[in-house]
């Protein structure tokens, strides 16, 4: 089933209940965004992937087209799946409420939406997906750079002492539908994550996988596939993450940490497509032959 074929509307985010603030460990109150110039990645030249890689992603596109087949069957969408059962979607909440993570992989994920006024563009909320320590590959260490001004608190489940300095490796912005519509990646004081540079991130995706049933079957099997389909363009957002970072650094100035600079939020950003994706991938293996 073609990501088009996808259910009706979802529901509008309700406004934070009154006087309420992100809490920690992911959520930071945001100033109104000033839009600073956002690196947007070259295209992806799909003939110079590896034979193994157009393999893998036109596996990936297959699993992502089965969980919308399972998912229109019922008339449900990948964005309701994680809102089932949470009672009302609110500005701010994180989706599931505890966030979806798995203890073996020690990836993890939750959904959320901005007021009206905070959003970077249109959409109805956004995806953001994390790796702990414990998940990531040998020798991967956090970058060399100022620590932040003001540390966020642990998350008491997942973050023991060696598994706190969690990455945070994309944001799939998704539509009123249920449908993904760009990636992104954000500065550091905006989830409080720990900074790691690009290449180690890029290195940290093949090990992002939700493999249990919480909060949604097809809703893990898609997320962890998004990572599969579009592994060469978060490479290349994590690479235009770094370049933002290091252009914007002169702006913060010598009293600011650039990573703590609530002026710059959105670093990269890409529009996406999930059908586009995947005759991308299919032409380029029908070239190979």
């Amino acid at each position: 089933m073609k990501a088009s074929e996808e259910a009706a509307p979802l529901d509008p985010p309700t406004p934070a209940r009154s006087g309420r603030q992100p809490p920690q460990p992911h959520r930071v109150p945001r100033p109104r965004l000033s839009r600073p110039p956002i690196s947007r990645p070259q295209a992806i030249d799909f003939a110079r992937l590896s034979l193994t890689e157009l393999r893998v992603m036109s596996a990936a596109g297959r699993e992502i087209r089965e969980c919308y087949r399972v998912l229109a069957k019922t008339g449900d969408n990948i964005v309701g799946e994680v809102l089932r059962d949470q009672g009302v979607f609110r500005e701010w909440d994180h989706y599931p409420h505890d966030d979806a993570y798995d203890a073996v992989t020690h990836a993890q994920f939750y959904y959320h939406a901005h007021p009206a006024g905070q959003r970077a563009w249109t959409e109805h909320g956004h995806f953001h997906t994390f790796l702990r320590p414990r998940g990531m590959p040998p020798g991967v260490r956090p970058a060399d750079v100022p620590p932040p001004a003001d540390p966020p608190d642990p998350a008491p489940d997942q973050a023991c002492a060696d598994n706190a300095a969690l990455s945070h490796m994309v944001a799939i912005s998704m539509t009123p539908l249920g449908l993904p519509v760009r990636l992104f990646t954000t500065n550091r004081w905006v989830t409080g994550e720990t900074w790691y540079r690009a290449a180690d991130v890029g290195a940290m995706l093949d090990h992002f996988v939700i493999d249990h049933t919480r909060p949604s079957w097809a809703l893990n099997r898609w997320i962890s596939a998004m990572f599969r389909l579009f592994k060469p363009q978060i490479i290349a957002l994590l690479h235009a993450r770094d370049r933002t970072i290091a252009a914007w650094r002169p702006k913060a100035g010598a009293s600011l940490s650039v990573y703590d600079d609530r002026r710059l939020e959105v670093t990269s950003v890409l529009a996406i497509d999930i059908d586009r994706q995947i005759d991308q991938v299919e032409a380029a293996l029908a070239r190979i032959g």
